[in-house]
């Protein structure tokens, strides 16, 4: 991508929008949509292709846009008469549209009584969210409400303005119920298994711990919110100053919030909504009745082995995932973990051919036309992986199999978050941001089995498999191998046994071996 001057071109805005990458040419509906979480992939998901359902046929489903905290993309739309660009990357072609679906953006810490008041809005019918695993606040341990979190705690006394997604939804809910506004449509669109169920159950148990009477005034109203599973895919990076020069080259115009994006985008939802939707199946998403297997085929195949690539590719020195499945070794990691412990635990839907969705997985992983961070895929694994490892883990170890490649996730993962004193995992690892970094860190001074038992008793993969001594000595092997010889030296070890004469020299680090392939042969 070549630079340009940005600064001597016109800013986007609704004078200056190409009308040919419009996706939509209608007025701006009225707002029917209020969205928790304007980050990239909202914008280049859930906007793309409701501004494609408008273009199909009107309705009152313009997106009010809600930021949690940063001001930045907020600020930038409201400068950019809420017109942004999507910019679709991929080494054959690019492509810039521009969705103009939000009827506005608002921040919720600095301007919380309006989100308040357009979540109790008559008109508004559907909240949707993409606030990411960690924004739901409940506990890794247990799955349940995290009561101890200081924003809950705060939101359930009611300190001042909402603090949390979920204190946000329940208040928004309360206000609905004080004005008479009838029932709505909460949407997640956040890689949770079952994230509709999960979100129901969340909030509900958000109410019960409201005071008595709160609790009475609000139980009955939940019974007519509707809260569909959803699974949501598509590749969405950072914003850089690389995609601001590609679309100021491309256009002509100055965007300071593009979001690049590959080509390819899945929306499949449950059709159970409480008051109306856009035709989102003319915008390109599917309709079922079942979500479950779509959500475990994309939590599994591509965000599971998007994982382990992810922090592989980290700690080999690969600052983006195109380079890390480019690299042999780690495209075989890839693909072993995928077929071999993912893909047998997995109901493929009726319809989906595996094997063409595979190879466009690992089509998509080597986009290199997007630049997808390995720390942004890395960050925040201690909510992820919780989500993604456990059961297929237990599954195989529960029919006498060892599951050595997701073992290599958590040893990547423990490498990555928690690396011990004397290693260093690199800067992508480093720049991984997770919330059990800080309670981890302190457990790796520990001879390596001891962390790792430590570890996972933290709750990190759930009580099932923290007790499975076996899992936890083929993650200790693994960990160890990372520490002391490099990925390529891991990846071998957990795809066949590697004895002492034949690994490499140790790269030095100060903790202890712990009998690398120990447990190989008894599994």
């Amino acid at each position: 991508m070549t630079h340009v001057n940005r600064t001597a071109m016109p800013r986007l805005g609704a004078t200056t929008t190409p009308a040919a990458a419009l996706l939509h040419h209608r007025a701006l509906p009225p707002t029917g949509i209020v969205h928790l979480g304007l980050g990239n992939f909202h914008r280049a998901h859930q906007a793309v292709h409701t501004a494609a359902a408008l273009a199909a046929e009107e309705g009152p489903w313009g997106i009010l846009g809600v930021a949690s905290h940063s001001a930045a993309v907020a600020d930038a739309l409201r400068e950019q008469d809420l017109r942004y660009t999507v910019l679709e990357l991929s080494p054959q072609r690019s492509r810039v549209v521009v969705p103009a679906v939000h009827t506005g953006a608002l921040v919720a810490t600095r301007e919380p009584d309006a989100v308040l008041e357009a979540l109790a809005a008559p008109g508004t019918r559907i909240v949707t969210l993409t606030v990411t695993e960690h924004g739901y606040t409940f506990s890794p341990r247990t799955g349940a409400l995290d009561t101890d979190h200081p924003g809950v705690r705060a939101d359930l006394r009611g300190d001042g303005p909402p603090r949390t997604t979920l204190g946000l939804i329940v208040r928004g809910l309360q206000r609905r119920v004080r004005a008479g506004a009838a029932p709505i449509t909460v949407l997640s669109c956040d890689n949770l298994m079952g994230n509709g169920h999960t979100t129901a159950r969340l909030v509900a148990e958000f109410v019960a711990a409201l005071p008595g009477a709160e609790r009475d005034e609000l139980t009955p109203y939940l019974a007519g919110v509707a809260f569909p599973n959803s699974m949501v895919d598509r590749i969405v990076p950072a914003t850089t100053d690389a995609y601001r020069d590609a679309v100021a080259a491309q256009f002509g115009v100055r965007d300071s919030v593009p979001v690049p994006a590959e080509p390819f985008s899945m929306w499949v939802i449950e059709d159970s909504f409480a008051a109306g939707r856009p035709a989102w199946e003319r915008g390109g998403a599917l309709f079922t009745a079942d979500v479950g297997p779509y959500e475990l085929l994309k939590l599994r195949l591509l965000n599971g082995t998007h994982s382990l690539i992810a922090y592989l590719g980290a700690l080999d020195g690969r600052d983006t995932i195109p380079e890390a499945i480019a690299q042999p070794a780690i495209h075989r990691a890839a693909m072993s973990v995928l077929r071999e412990e993912y893909l047998p635990t997995v109901p493929v839907p009726a319809g989906v051919d595996v094997e063409e969705y595979i190879e466009q997985l690992f089509t998509r992983f080597a986009n290199s036309a997007l630049r997808h961070r390995t720390r942004q895929v890395g960050s925040d694994g201690s909510v992820k992986l919780a989500q993604r490892v456990p059961e297929p883990a237990l599954a195989h170890l529960a029919a006498g199999r060892m599951p050595h490649h997701l073992a290599l996730t958590v040893a990547g993962y423990l490498c990555c978050i928690a690396a011990p004193p004397g290693f260093d995992p690199g800067p992508d690892a480093a720049a991984m941001t997770d919330p059990a970094r800080e309670r981890l860190a302190p457990l790796a001074s520990r001879p390596t089995p001891e962390f790792v038992r430590a570890a996972l008793a933290t709750g990190l993969l759930g009580e099932a498999l923290a007790a499975h001594d076996a899992f936890a000595a083929r993650v200790t092997d693994l960990l160890t191998v990372l520490l002391h010889h490099d990925v390529p030296t891991a990846i071998q070890e957990a795809t066949a046994p590697i004895t002492s004469t034949q690994l490499p020299a140790s790269r030095g680090s100060q903790h202890p071996e712990s009998g690398v392939s120990a447990h190989r042969a008894a599994t």
